[in-house]
């Protein structure tokens, strides 16, 4: 009984051409997402009030103007299935329903996100979506919710793409453009197949707030910023406008130094990763305000021309990484990975950079670049040696534009 109108939808949609429906909405993170996760900070413990204040939070603190724009709700929220087989929402935590909590959210310009699992249970042990796909994906639209976060728990002996696959489907059909952001852990490369079925798909397991550590829950581990990073290698070129590698939400504000948590966002922001904030927005310190809102670095992520950065030199624990941009600018960030600040003196002239995949490079021996500090504004040109201090687990950060 429970799976006789997902059944039955699934049917009707299979009788339709094929191009009407098999496809994810267009449109979509033209640029990576942006906006804020229940998990991270709060993981079970969420109700209604906790997102209104959150979406009032958004709009008030300019995160809204700066980009932000996606409230999401994760797991936790499920109340049970009603005899069709209907989703409904926990009724103590959100007594007054995901449509109405909806409109709140849309009324103040932002849009609401919620979470599902591919298996039969999520990650919380609450209701996941197999068999249930094209159903709830037609809740989801009557509620108007506008991103979904699709996770990979209770998995065993499901083949993800076909999962993946069929839940794209399901959106599609339930005929609401809903952003999917595919949490399938990088398990099965989803780099190399999802580029026409999730707007992004992660590329590791869940991230935790370190600089360089592994946390390990036994048949899995959670890791550090370094430790995602690395397992970046390789995957740029599968990222651009619309399908994106997403390196997990940002940690930015939960236990990390300030240096940290600069390089943190700006890692994020070079790679192209969404950028999905999981503190409080409600209570926080001004220079997690500072950096969450840094719009010269929140710029880069944004990008229109939405290439990841490449790495073109590293020697022990300095990384020099590149990111072309749009009207032929450029990102230079220099990351220090070490325990002690690096006195840099950087000659422009010692490398040339090239890039195979945006067909860019620049030879700072022919032309002189002026360049900003997008955390300070200090400004400067590459005539001249580049002097600075960067701290321990910290970047220096520009963006170069070429000299008349």
């Amino acid at each position: 009984m429970k799976r006789t109108a997902n059944l039955i939808l699934a049917a009707s949609i299979a009788a339709a051409p094929a191009a009407a429906w098999a496809q994810k909405f267009d449109g979509l993170a033209a640029t990576p997402q942006m906006g804020w996760n229940s998990w991270n900070k709060f993981a079970c413990n969420i109700d209604e009030k906790l997102i209104r204040e959150t979406a009032d939070a958004m709009v008030k603190l300019g995160l809204k103007d700066a980009g932000y724009q996606y409230i999401n709700i994760d797991d936790c929220w499920h109340g049970t299935r009603d005899d069709h087989g209907d989703i409904r929402p926990d009724p103590q935590r959100f007594p007054s329903g995901m449509k109405a909590l909806a409109d709140y959210v849309h009324a103040r310009g932002l849009k609401l996100g919620i979470y599902s699992d591919v298996g039969d249970k999520t990650c919380g042990g609450r209701p996941g979506s197999r068999g249930h796909e094209y159903q709830d994906a037609k809740t989801y639209a009557a509620w108007g919710i506008d991103y979904l976060k699709y996770d990979w728990c209770e998995s065993k002996g499901i083949n993800a793409v076909g999962a993946y696959t069929t839940m794209r489907d399901a959106i599609r059909a339930a005929n609401r453009p809903i952003l999917f952001s595919m949490c399938e852990w990088g398990d099965n490369k989803p780099w190399e197949w999802a580029a026409d079925v999730g707007h992004s798909w992660r590329t590791t397991g869940d991230i935790y707030p370190c600089w360089d550590c592994e946390k390990s829950a036994g048949s899995w581990s959670a890791w550090g910023v370094m430790r995602i990073l690395d397992k970046q290698e390789g995957l740029r070129k599968y990222a651009g406008p619309g399908h994106w590698n997403d390196m997990d939400m940002l940690e930015v504000g939960m236990g990390m130094t300030e240096d940290e948590d600069r390089a943190h966002f700006s890692i994020w922001s070079m790679l192209n990763s969404p950028l999905i904030l999981g503190n409080d927005l409600r209570s926080m310190p001004d220079a997690v305000k500072k950096i969450i809102g840094r719009r010269e670095v929140i710029a880069i992520n944004q990008d229109p021309l939405g290439v990841p950065a490449l790495r073109f030199w590293r020697q022990g624990q300095v990384e020099l990484w590149a990111k072309p941009l749009a009207n032929d600018e450029w990102a230079f960030m220099v990351l220090n990975r070490g325990e002690t600040p690096l006195p840099l003196h950087y000659d422009w002239k010692q490398n040339a950079i090239a890039d195979d995949l945006s067909k860019r490079d620049v030879d700072f021996k022919q032309a002189t670049w002026h360049w900003t500090d997008a955390w300070t504004g200090k400004t400067g040109d590459t005539s001249r040696r580049l002097d600075a201090t960067v701290p321990a687990h910290g970047v220096v950060l520009l963006r170069l534009k070429k000299g008349a």
